[in-house]
């Protein structure tokens, strides 16, 4: 489960960092950015790739109601290139999800207290994700949802899932114009060697998504 990150990096790193030739349309950094939001993505259009913004939370191309999106921000990797929601995405449309941390919410006696997690050899990354475009009328959306998988030796102590970030040379073959098998997909997933991480616990200030500055990531010492 992945329900909030940060992404507080300038546009011109991030278009460094993810070789783009193009200005980031409407950039905004974000502290605090949740499902339902417009998020910052790269794609290959098979051409070259591309930066912009899609909804979190996937609305597949088939389906009658875009509140199914709320339901749908996160995907099980381990299941995706099955369940009829993914398995056309895991072909073509993959995406990178642009971050620099995320949160995760660890249970204690007393209450859900947040963590601030990042990796520890690099400030910029991205989640693996998938995409589609859904179609009403006139109306056309695009969104997209995070992939996940069983927690690491690090994460488990705080949730049971955790989000695929990809390692820094595979990312531009996750979004490879190149079409793939679903199963394919799955096994490049499963093959990716894991990040080092490290984190810290914020306040709950940041459990609010209407919270975005930069009180969401203070430490609490």
């Amino acid at each position: 489960m992945c329900g909030r990150y940060t992404l507080l990096a300038d546009e011109l790193k991030i278009i460094k960092e993810f070789n783009l030739d193009q200005p980031i349309d409407s950039y905004q950094l974000s502290y605090n950015i949740a499902p339902g939001q417009n998020i910052l993505t790269v794609i290959h259009d098979g051409r070259k790739k591309r930066a912009g913004y899609l909804r979190w939370g996937l609305v597949p191309s088939w389906a009658k109601d875009e509140k199914i999106g709320y339901k749908m921000i996160n995907a099980r990797s381990e299941t995706a290139h099955e369940k009829p929601s993914f398995k056309k995405l895991m072909t073509r449309k993959r995406c990178l999800i642009i971050a620099d941390s995320f949160y995760e919410w660890i249970k204690t006696d007393k209450q859900k207290q947040p963590k601030r997690i990042q990796l520890t050899d690099r400030q910029l990354f991205a989640f693996a994700g998938l995409w589609d475009k859904w179609v009403d009328g006139d109306r056309e959306l695009f969104t997209c949802t995070m992939l996940t998988k069983d927690a690491n030796s690090f994460m488990k102590d705080i949730h049971h899932r955790m989000p695929i970030i990809l390692p820094k040379d595979k990312e531009d073959e996750w979004i490879s114009p190149i079409q793939q098998q679903p199963e394919e997909a799955y096994h490049f997933l499963q093959s990716l060697e894991d990040n080092e991480y490290k984190a810290y616990t914020v306040p709950n200030y940041v459990n609010s998504a209407k919270n975005n500055d930069e009180n969401c990531i203070a430490p609490i010492v």
